[in-house]
């Protein structure tokens, strides 16, 4: 695995695995976050329920005298009540009086079950409850968390309950128990059922994470190396697509997209060697014939021969010329067409009497002239010449010697149809559709002739087009090749 692999395959890992570790954070604080609240709510409930029994209970030991007529008896009673419950739910619950001094707790009873110190207590004897704490205490149950003025050295909730006696308030019940020492151990074990589930979850996401990227980051980088071997020029190289996914249909495109370059690489060099054999060629004569002229090498009485012959091939290098030059154009969209009202039927009878030559050299049959009727179409009339001039080129090049050329001009509805049938050996049917393309050129062994340079009917295809129409083809092999093409009669609105 390369540097760059390794580099993209981290930066996804460590992304998915940054975003993994931030929310178990976040889960982790918000699950500490609803756990303290839930203890805290929890032993606040607990807490109340317990002063309210205090509460009831002293208040029944008022109201019914036992208070007075048995203190001591009373005192033994609640104080050995508020150990039981303090033992029980381990917090420090005591009674205060409406001053706030701490007047019966737990700590009055020595560990044989004896009154200490005639009732006062070592631990609290002398404080009294902040005033700020019995000022806030009303109707409902009272709930805060304090340090009580130094009562307590750490934060303690501190819950506390009126004692009501014939409607009077005569004292209150406190309950306290200390935050950090109570939530620790409660938070200690979620935490590590937490930290463990967490990370199980981390490490078994992990490899799934680590395992999904290098999926994706694996044909990522195939398709890397195939696009610098494309800018080298090896086209043969193919991703072998399994995803049905947007990378199976990039795979796909990069396919696709090799193909159509190694057919345009292989079309582009037989069109340089088909141009360069197409200009070497006609240049060779013209230089050969023209010297042979002036050297005297040719007499003068088949000088105008020759020289007919030069002319030929300069023309035919002139059209060659155009052609690139109309097809540059084309593609860059520059070429602007410049329509007027012109007789289609016409135009084929002046380009059938320009091949009048090669015609009768080969004996070829023209039939369909004699039944054209004049047809004028709105159109690029040089374009339109070209178009024609192309498709008769293409017949009489590769009909067969004594062969026939049919032509067909006719109107329908708002177009102009026209076609040309010629017989020949065919084009094979898988080359058919391709005949279109740039730089394409059918088997050479089908004719004698097979001058150009696979741009006529590319161009034939592309003029037509520009004007808003279609053309077509087909072929019987053995028999003919027809091409047929329509543009619109009018010009467009």
């Amino acid at each position: 695995m390369d540097r760059k692999k390794s580099s993209l395959l981290k930066k996804y890992f460590v992304a998915s695995v940054s975003i993994l570790l931030a929310s178990v954070l976040i889960m982790g604080i918000s699950l500490m976050s609803f756990v303290a609240d839930y203890w805290t709510n929890s032993n606040v409930n607990m807490l109340t329920d317990n002063v309210k029994t205090v509460s009831h209970t002293t208040q029944e030991l008022f109201e019914s005298g036992k208070m007075e007529k048995d203190n001591e008896t009373s005192i033994f009673i609640m104080s050995n009540m508020l150990s039981i419950m303090s033992s029980a739910i381990e917090s420090d619950v005591f009674v205060c009086d409406l001053e706030g001094r701490i007047i019966l707790c737990k700590d009055l009873l020595s560990t044989d079950m004896k009154i200490l110190n005639n009732g006062n207590c070592d631990f609290h004897d002398g404080y009294k409850m902040p005033k700020r704490i019995i000022e806030s205490i009303g109707t409902e149950s009272y709930y805060t968390m304090d340090k009580l003025d130094g009562l307590y050295d750490e934060l303690h909730i501190v819950v506390s309950e009126k004692i009501t006696v014939d409607g009077k308030t005569i004292g209150y019940v406190f309950a306290t128990q200390p935050v950090v020492e109570g939530l620790r151990p409660f938070i200690s074990g979620m935490l590590r059922l937490f930290v463990l589930a967490a990370l199980i979850t981390i490490i078994l996401t992990s490899a799934v994470v680590y395992a999904f990227t290098y999926s994706i980051t694996r044909p990522l980088h195939e398709m890397s190396k195939m696009t610098k071997n494309y800018a080298s020029g090896d086209f043969s190289q193919r991703l072998l697509v399994t995803n049905n996914d947007e990378l199976g249909e990039l795979a796909n495109g990069l396919n696709s997209m090799a193909q159509s370059l190694a057919t345009l690489e292989s079309s582009r060099r037989s069109f340089v060697a088909n141009v360069s054999h197409e200009l070497k060629t006609p240049m060779t004569t013209i230089s050969g014939f023209i010297d042979g002229v002036l050297d005297g090498t040719i007499p003068p009485e088949k000088q105008d021969y020759y020289l007919g012959i030069v002319s030929d091939e300069v023309k035919r290098m002139s059209r060659l010329v155009i052609s690139m030059l109309n097809l540059s154009k084309i593609e860059a969209g520059e070429l602007t067409l410049q329509k007027n009202k012109f007789d289609i039927s016409q135009m084929f009878f002046h380009i059938f009497i320009t091949f009048e030559q090669r015609i009768d050299k080969k004996h070829i049959m023209i039939e369909g002239l004699e039944n054209l009727q004049s047809i004028f179409v709105e159109a690029d009339e040089d374009m339109i010449h070209q178009v024609i001039y192309n498709l008769v080129d293409n017949a009489v090049k590769f009909t067969d010697d004594g062969g026939s050329i049919c032509i067909s001009v006719a109107q329908e509805n708002d177009r102009i149809i026209a076609g040309i049938r010629n017989t020949c050996e065919g084009i094979p049917p898988d080359e058919v559709a391709k005949i279109f393309e740039r730089f394409y050129k059918v088997d050479k062994s089908r004719s004698e002739d097979v001058k150009g340079a696979g741009l006529g009917l590319y161009l034939v295809k592309s003029i037509v087009e520009m004007h808003g129409g279609q053309i077509a083809a087909r072929s019987k092999q053995s028999e003919y090749t027809e091409f047929i093409f329509w543009i619109p009669k009018k010009r467009e609105k």
